[in-house]
C-alpha cells in the first residue's frame, strides 16, 4: 500500500496544494508530505505499544480484522487527514472526507473484498472526521491519528498555527520544542517525552496536546513528560517591545 501511496501523483499533488495554501497563502505550519509521513510513524509507533500492551483496536474487537488491519486504518487516515487544506482551513476535515473516497476506493478496492473495503473505508473517514479536538473519536484507531497529528511538533513544527517571523506565545513556543519521543511507558503503556529549550514550549503541549488527548479515548493510555534540557532555557528572541 505504502508503494502504491508513494507513487500516486495525484495524492501528492494534493499535499503539495495542502502547503501552497497552508505556507505560502496563509503563512502556516507544513500539511503536507512531511507533516503526513510523521503522523503516520508516530500513529503506528502508538498503535504498536498500545497492540503489545493488550489493547484491542477496534477493527479487530468489532468486526473480526486483524492488528495488521487496524494498522491500515491509522497509516491511511494519517496520509489522507489533511488533504482538505487544499482547499481551506476552516473546515478542512470535511474537505478531507470528501477528498479522501476515491482514493480509498481504489487503494482498498486492489486489496480487500468488497465488504472488508467498506468497513476499513468507514473507519478511516471516522479517524478524518474526529481528528479535530472539538470531536470525540469512538475508536481505538481515530483517537491515535488524533494524538499522532499533535505530536508534530517539534523544531517549529507546531500544530497551533503561527505566523512566520512574527513574535508571539505561538511563535516562541513553537520555537522551544526541541524534541518528541514516543516510547513504551510503565503504568500507561505510551509515554510521550518532549524535551524543550524553554517553558515557553508548555503553551504547545498544554494547548494542543493536552486538548487532542483529551476526550481521544487514549487518556488513560498515554503518559506526557515535558522537560527543559540543558543547564539553562535557549534564548529564543532578543527583545519584545509592545
Amino acid at each position: 500500500m505504502m508503494q502504491t501511496i508513494s507513487e500516486d501523483v495525484r495524492i501528492q499533488t494534493f499535499w503539495r496544494c495542502a502547503n501552497v495554501m497552508a505556507i505560502d497563502r496563509m503563512g502556516y505550519s507544513d500539511h503536507g508530505p512531511t507533516h503526513v509521513k510523521i503522523v503516520a510513524n508516530s500513529a503506528l509507533k502508538i498503535l504498536r505499544i498500545l497492540m503489545k500492551r493488550g489493547v484491542v483496536p477496534n477493527v479487530v474487537k468489532d468486526y473480526g480484522l486483524t492488528d495488521e488491519d487496524a494498522e491500515v486504518v491509522v497509516v491511511l487516515a494519517s496520509v489522507l487527514h489533511d488533504l482538505g487544506m487544499a482547499v481551506e482551513r476552516e473546515k478542512h476535515d470535511e474537505h478531507s472526507i470528501f477528498l479522501s473516497v476515491g482514493f480509498l476506493e481504489s487503494y482498498l478496492g486492489s486489496m480487500y473484498d468488497e465488504t472488508q473495503a467498506v468497513i476499513l473505508t468507514s473507519e478511516i473517514l471516522h479517524a478524518l472526521s474526529t481528528h479535530h479536538h472539538q470531536m470525540r473519536p469512538l475508536t481505538i484507531e481515530a483517537g491515535v491519528v488524533r494524538v499522532a497529528d499533535a505530536v508534530d511538533m517539534e523544531q517549529g513544527r507546531a500544530r497551533i498555527p503561527f505566523e512566520a517571523g512574527k513574535i508571539n506565545i505561538h511563535s516562541v513556543s513553537a520555537l522551544s520544542i526541541k524534541r518528541v519521543k514516543i516510547e513504551e511507558g510503565g503504568d500507561k503503556p505510551v509515554i510521550i517525552n518532549i524535551s524543550m529549550t524553554g517553558s515557553a514550549g508548555i503553551f504547545q503541549v498544554d494547548e494542543l496536546l493536552r486538548n487532542k488527548i483529551r476526550n481521544s479515548g487514549l487518556e488513560n493510555y498515554i503518559h506526557v513528560v515535558a522537560r527543559i534540557t540543558g543547564e539553562k532555557e535557549a534564548k529564543v528572541i532578543e527583545l519584545f517591545e509592545i
